[in-house]
């Protein structure tokens, strides 16, 4: 089975990825911010990691690069709001930084579930 990280701020939107990638049939883990998500991440062992990027203590861009400093091959997916500049500006540098995919909040089910399998395909 298919194991997937997610790191999101939002208690109540985490509650809904969760449920939606659990009755997809994916293990599912969570964690509230990047210094979690590290500490999840390490004991979880996870084939995917769907990620915010605007979080307080440690952020996304940075959570990006330091878990794929620990595990080179893990598949990370970017997500976002906005914050102060809009996802414009964060969702292009979190791939750049590593990220496999980017989604733009607020994304459909379909469009979330697409990506994670496109993402899983890849070599």
């Amino acid at each position: 089975m298919t194991k997937i990280l997610v790191i999101e701020d939002e208690d109540s939107f985490r509650r809904v990825l969760v449920q939606m990638l659990t009755k997809a049939g994916f293990s599912v883990d969570q964690a509230g911010d990047g210094n979690q998500a590290l500490k999840v991440c390490a004991e979880f062992e996870p084939d995917l990691v769907l990620t915010d990027i605007i979080m307080p203590d440690k952020e996304g861009l940075e959570t990006i690069q330091e878990l794929l400093e620990l595990c080179p091959t893990l598949k990370i997916i970017a997500m976002s709001g906005g914050g102060k500049f809009g996802p414009d500006s964060y969702l292009p540098l979190a791939q750049k930084l590593g990220a496999k995919a980017a989604l733009q909040k607020p994304f459909m089910r379909e469009e979330l579930l697409n990506t994670i399998n496109q993402v899983l395909a890849e070599d």
